[in-house]
């Protein structure tokens, strides 16, 4: 049940964000594009102005591939000529199928795009956001959680951890799987774990990667290298090692070079053989998806509202999508952006892109690891059909790009 509304002038904002992760500063940058709304971006860590984050050269920076559909946002905000130095462009993808013949290349061509994705340092992609944000009309404010949160008759009531309250005409959740806030609102979220873990390590490479990113499917699940700037003159790859949860366990105990050669055992020589092997973590896979995404004065977003397999590395591509679709449909009815009605357009909008890019990533993995021999053929048979038939490699381009994502205005 709402309470009455109990705002006052110098805590009321249009919008409020919280969670001040990359989701969340693009979000607050493309709303204060779209209008001169009074905005509001929470974080719980500390957050660091831009001129006191220093750039520093790491072989084990963690990176993040951005789509086609992403570069045309980043674009749109006047960030990407930031960002254009630090990437390593991915001008084709390779995909194979452990122990069978088939694979398949997609190359940028085939798309009509100058490359099929950008793999930027997560650090670099963090300092231009903040550097936009510091330019930015947006107040932040770090080292901050929710401690409760009240839906009023014209907005949301916030209380946060030191005692300071907010009042929103709209309130953003975009803190992460399984959010605090969300769940104090009743929404909560299903979870499909997928009994696997993910190993994420940077890779040095015998022969440059060529901005090619391969997919390897394994009976043990995918293995992902993905194109990085070179380090010191020596080119490297970002892997992406889906592994059953025990096996995983097991390689992450091994030294480096019992690692290297299980990788190299798995993924094979056409890299050259792996030179050199990073900091390795592992977190366990699961799909993630909140039971709602949109009340009156409320949108749930991000990792809140859906995490994903990384098997497609989609993940954040989609979240972007998601924030640029939902700037641009408040833009175009700024008086009332916390309306169920002007919500519920957004998420119609993005609907289809969410539900297609969850069952591809949700669908990809458990295909190429089926190990029945019909299946494996047909699969192996697909494989090489797209590699022959150039419309068929269009459209799995097309799709991985994100160019047929009907929320993102182009241009």
């Amino acid at each position: 049940m709402m309470s009455a509304d109990i705002s006052t002038a110098n805590n009321s904002y249009d919008i409020v964000i919280v969670g001040g992760g990359m989701v969340g500063i693009s979000l607050a940058l493309l709303l204060a594009d779209q209008h001169n709304w009074k905005i509001l971006l929470i974080e719980a860590q500390a957050m660091r102005n831009a001129s006191e984050v220093t750039y520093s050269p790491s072989f084990d920076a963690r990176s993040t591939a951005l789509s086609w559909s992403s570069r045309k946002i980043y674009q749109s905000m006047g960030l990407w000529p930031e960002l254009e130095s630090s990437l390593s462009d991915i001008n084709q993808i390779h995909v194979s199928d452990y122990g069978r013949v088939g694979i398949t290349r997609i190359d940028a061509k085939a798309a009509n795009v100058d490359a099929l994705g950008y793999v930027v340092e997560n650090q670099r992609l963090g300092a231009a956001l903040l550097g936009k944000l510091d330019s930015s009309l947006v107040e932040f404010r770090g080292a901050t959680r929710v401690q409760a949160v009240k839906p009023l008759i014209s907005g949301m009531q916030l209380t946060f951890d030191d005692s300071h309250s907010a009042h929103a005409k709209l309130l953003v959740i975009a803190d992460g799987a399984g959010s605090s806030t969300a769940q104090a609102l009743g929404i909560s979220s299903q979870t499909k774990a997928y009994q696997q873990s993910g190993i994420i390590a940077n890779i040095s490479l015998a022969k440059p990667h060529q901005g090619v990113a391969y997919e390897r499917f394994t009976d043990q699940g995918p293995l992902a290298l993905l194109p990085l700037t070179h380090f010191q003159g020596r080119p490297r790859s970002a892997l992406v090692w889906t592994l059953p949860v025990d096996k995983a366990e097991i390689l992450m105990q091994t030294d480096d070079q019992e690692f290297l050669e299980a990788l190299q055992e798995r993924f094979g020589y056409r890299l050259g053989a792996f030179e050199a092997v990073g900091e390795r973590l592992s977190y366990p896979l699961a799909l993630t998806t909140a039971s709602e995404q949109v009340r009156s004065n409320l949108v749930v977003m991000g990792n809140a509202a859906h995490s994903l397999h990384p098997v497609a590395g989609q993940g954040f591509n989609l979240s972007l999508r998601d924030a640029a679709s939902l700037a641009n449909i408040l833009g175009d009815h700024p008086e009332t952006i916390g309306e169920l009605a002007t919500l519920q357009r957004y998420y119609s909008e993005q609907s289809a892109d969410q539900r297609n890019t969850l069952l591809f990533s949700d669908n990809l993995p458990r295909l190429f690891g089926m190990s029945s021999p019909v299946v494996a053929m047909g699969r192996n048979c697909g494989l090489v059909a797209m590699d022959l038939v150039p419309p068929l490699r269009e459209q799995f381009a097309r799709f991985g790009t994100g160019m047929n994502a009907v929320g993102v205005r182009h241009g």
